[in-house]
């Protein structure tokens, strides 16, 4: 496997919850919370699946826009994660049936067999990673270097780029 998807499945591990923004048919951008469901670390194939009501207004948004943004923060660990890429909307009952927990019957009482369920795939193109050292020590003591030594303080050496179109 692409060591760039590792280090995303890894960077996503503990992260459950994402802004899943889509562009509405109008042009603007509409994010909203979801949970990402789980990851096969050791086989990530750069797919992030949702669970989501087929009559939702981002299954519309991405019936007609393709193009998805997930921003994933964990603040606590210093970690950000930006993912673009495209997604579909898929309605296949195995997939569902892998993918179930028992706390999505909150939003779908019926089950996979549920007649609003569906789920969405989204294939990573793109993603950015940022995390910072995690100790707030090393962070001041590098705010503090920008400081006395007048160069401007650097966060984006610890951003990490990932280019996954051609994995396949």
């Amino acid at each position: 496997m692409n060591n760039d998807l590792v280090r995303l499945a890894e960077a996503l591990r503990d992260i459950k919850f994402t802004m899943f923004t889509t562009v509405g048919e109008d042009g603007n951008l509409f994010s909203r919370p979801m949970a990402t469901l789980r990851l096969n670390e050791k086989n990530f194939d750069g797919k992030i699946w949702f669970f989501t009501g087929i009559n939702s207004p981002k299954v519309m948004s991405i019936t007609n826009d393709q193009h998805v943004n997930l921003a994933y923060a964990n603040p606590e660990y210093q970690k950000y994660i930006s993912v673009c890429g495209t997604a579909k909307i898929v309605t296949d009952k195995n997939k569902m049936r892998e993918l179930w927990t028992p706390l999505m019957k909150a939003w779908f009482p019926e089950g996979i067999d549920d007649p609003n369920i569906s789920l969405i795939c989204v294939d990573v193109e793109t993603a950015e990673l940022w995390h910072s050292p995690s100790s707030k020590v090393v962070q001041l003591v590098g705010l503090a270097k920008a400081l006395a030594t007048g160069k401007p303080y650097n966060a984006e050496k610890h951003q990490h780029h990932i280019d996954v179109k051609g994995r396949h």
